[in-house]
């Protein structure tokens, strides 16, 4: 077997602080390095810059905030600040601010290089703020780069989302990276279009890009000179006194002509495949470049090699119209290759439309049939089919050998899992209505509700909660609802809907479910000052009729100063407490203060948190089996346990977060365990380790996986769910395959529940 040499130098930090040779990356964290690297650049330049970075998280973009507060030193030495925002459309009212800095004559600083970040329904959100900052401009030695997370198949998003026709009818550049190895590049090069234009650049991050990993050379940092030269005197940059008139219009479009010029001088277009005598073409642009490229090795194995050009495309907004008429010459037949809609394949057609002679261009359709669909995600299988069929549309253009073997489809049944409450999460107990009633998802982990048996169901936009049943009340004989809503949502926009809800005079009771954590997300804290006290002032200042607080900690509150005629409850009375509720006229709110189960369980690791030691047992000589602990508790570490007398039921210890609840029926089969600690195994040695592991497979008889050289590519899939160490797993393999000099890349599908342990 090839032994590698193991690269004992390098370290965590460089892949922020590497300026030359091989870093692993993944593309949170290019992100970070991306501003580091803008401001090495400046300072190679002699400008005296600053960084600013605000936005909001949101999935793919959920660990953005922890990956910057994790450099916090480094960015604070290189004088970039991050400013977490309550939401999107503040960040980018921020970042607005930042480049008039460049044209004041107070300034202390040249210019500031600013980045936006959140997820698409984030930037729709923030339309009306992006839209007026992109109208008035970036400096001339600032800029404004937009990270726009693009989930496409809705891995951790009510609806599947892509960007780019909101940016377009902003008139908003936007580049598509198809890769973490690109974003360094991509992002130093909005910055410098934004720039040389004076307009905003959006920068495509999808899912399958900004959660994936990858090893690869650094580049030196490339150099846009354009951007130093101000040929337009000035006349592009940040300018605010155009708005209310026609002139705003103007200012935008002559910035559009500045970003034609600049990507003209330095393109983002790149040929993959320039066959001399080519007939036939493909476009793509960003992730679908790498699945058309696996899809294009596939079949150039099983038949003979076509002419062919292939230009993979970086800037999608506007096109280089240039770039575009000359791949397209001589061209018979062309194939557009983007994910969801028709967006390049659209101004490939309006920009050749009129010509004399033009190739034939397919995409999401040929012959009025679906060819690349527009919903879902793409992948290599599928672009495999997709280019035969294109092939094979005309014999004479048929290029590649159809006598390709048939793949059988993925049989997907038992493959899914459901989310669910992690064990002792406090949505177990928050989300349950009284019977009788009924409540309305929200955005959060307690949207989960929506599928368990809790007359729960509908989601709105993060921020509309409620509202929606003011305008349904009328026409319903249901008197009264719950809305819940995490402290989180209540701080970025809830609210305002709250406020709405008690104009309206609506007969609604909002659970605020008060979690100490954005818990969905990574963990992270509410973006401000925000406190159970706090809310409960500002909730009866805008007039709501009453206010209680349920925790499974009352005590925590002896000594609270706490407005007249809010009482504290245990969650025990959660119950009774809501019956009052919906038999008061108006709004009403329900705070449920108890901290997210995943968050106890990390800081307790961290030793940050209590740990009581006090742990529960089930005697399954007593137990009878019912199962009501599991109806009480909602848990997932209760387990079946077989015995000779039947099924009953048992204590995970392993994944138990010491809720309790569960014993909140009535049941004598508990023991309480107090001072005790769980046996730990004798440590072993590697070896002993090594054979009992060995022993096991060979209990289990898995498969055995076939022999490969050093050279042959290897894939592993870790399973599991989240918070099991499954994405540690992943971390720990590609960066030893790093260390040793492999080329690694890593996908984190994280789903639902991230947890981004930190």
């Amino acid at each position: 077997m090839m032994t590698r040499t193991l690269n004992r130098h390098y370290t965590l930090s460089d892949n922020l602080n590497a300026t030359q040779g091989r870093v692993f990356l993944n593309g949170t964290q290019a992100l970070v390095r991306l501003l580091l690297s803008q401001q090495r650049l400046d300072k190679q330049a002699g400008l005296n810059t600053a960084g600013f970075v605000s936005g909001y998280r949101g999935s793919p973009l959920g660990g953005v905030d922890t990956a910057l507060w994790k450099a916090s030193d480094q960015l604070d030495a290189a004088g970039i600040t991050f400013q977490p925002a309550i939401n999107e459309d503040l960040a980018a009212t921020m970042l607005m601010g930042t480049q008039q800095a460049g044209i004041r004559s107070d300034r202390n600083v040249d210019g500031v290089f600013a980045m936006w970040y959140g997820k698409g329904p984030g930037l729709d959100r923030a339309g009306d703020a992006i839209h007026h900052g992109h109208a008035a401009g970036a400096s001339k030695q600032g800029g404004v780069l937009m990270i726009v997370g693009d989930d496409h198949i809705a891995a951790s998003s009510s609806i599947p989302h892509a960007s780019e026709n909101a940016l377009r009818n902003w008139r908003i550049p936007t580049i598509n990276p198809a890769s973490v190895e690109e974003y360094e590049y991509f992002g130093l090069w909005g910055w410098a279009l934004s720039r040389y234009s004076g307009a905003w650049v959006a920068f495509k991050a999808v899912t399958e890009t900004i959660e994936s990993g990858r090893s690869f050379e650094v580049e030196p940092l490339p150099h846009f000179e354009a951007s130093r030269h101000d040929r337009h005197k000035g006349s592009l940059e940040y300018d605010a006194s155009k708005f209310l008139s026609p002139d705003i219009e103007l200012q935008i479009e002559n910035r559009i002509r500045a970003v034609r010029e600049f990507a003209r001088q330095f393109p983002l277009e790149r040929y993959l495949r320039n066959d001399a005598g080519a007939k036939i073409g493909i476009v793509s642009t960003g992730k679908a470049t790498l699945d058309v490229c696996d899809a294009l090795e596939e079949l150039c194995r099983e038949s003979p090699h076509p002419p062919l050009k292939h230009l993979k495309i970086g800037l999608i907004w506007p096109l280089d119209e240039n770039a575009i008429r000359a791949f397209a010459k001589d061209l018979d037949h062309i194939l557009v290759v983007e994910e969801k809609g028709a967006f390049i394949e659209t101004q490939i057609k309006e920009l050749l439309f009129n010509d004399e002679i033009r190739p034939s261009i397919a995409g999401k359709t040929l012959n009025g049939t679906e060819l690349i669909p527009s919903a879902g995600q793409l992948c290599p299988s599928l672009m495999k089919k997709a280019l035969q069929r294109w092939w094979q549309k005309d014999k004479a253009t048929s290029l590649f050998s159809s006598r390709t073997a048939q793949e059988a489809e993925i049989n997907t049944e038992g493959l899914s899992r459901r989310p669910y409450f992690c064990s002792g999460c406090p949505h177990n107990s928050s989300t349950k209505v009284p019977e009788g009633s009924q409540a309305l998802g929200g955005v959060g982990c307690h949207y989960m509700a929506t599928s368990m048996s809790r007359n729960t169901q509908g989601l709105t936009q993060m921020g509309g909660e409620g509202t929606d049943w003011i305008g349904l009340s009328p026409y319903t004989k249901t008197p009264h609802i719950f809305q819940n809503m995490g402290e989180g949502t209540y701080f970025h926009s809830g609210y305002l809907a709250i406020r709405q809800a008690v104009s309206a005079k609506a007969n609604i009771t909002y659970k605020i479910l008060f979690n100490d954590a954005v818990a969905m997300t990574g963990g992270q804290p509410v973006d401000g000052p925000i406190s159970v006290p706090r809310i409960c002032q500002q909730v009866m200042g805008e007039g709501v009729e009453r206010v209680v607080i349920t925790t499974d900690e009352p005590e925590r509150y002896r000594g609270v100063l706490l407005p007249d005629g809010i009482t504290v409850h245990h969650r025990r009375e959660l119950d009774a407490l809501q019956r009052e509720l919906r038999d008061i006229k108006g709004v009403t709110v329900l705070i449920h203060d108890q901290s997210c189960a995943a968050e106890k369980r990390r800081r307790r690791k961290q030793k940050s948190y209590s740990d009581p030691a006090h742990r529960l047992f089930i005697n399954t000589e007593v137990c009878e089996g019912c199962g009501d602990c599991g109806t009480q508790s909602n848990c997932l570490s209760l387990v079946p346990e077989e015995t000779s007398l039947g099924r009953k039921r048992a204590i995970e210890q392993s994944s138990c977060n010491k809720d309790y609840s569960c014993v909140d029926g009535f049941c004598p089969s508990f023991v309480s365990v107090i001072g005790g600690l769980p046996r730990k195994r004798a440590s072993a040695s590697v070896a002993l380790l090594r054979e009992e592991m060995l022993q096991r497979f060979a209990e289990l008889g898995p498969p055995q996986p076939a022999a490969q050289t050093a050279s042959d590519p290897c894939n592993v899939l870790v399973a599991g769910i989240g918070g099991t160490g499954v994405i540690t797993v992943g971390a720990v393999l590609a960066m030893a395959a790093h260390l040793e000099g492999r080329h690694a890349s890593i996908m984190d599908m994280t789903g639902l529940a991230q947890k981004g342990a930190r």
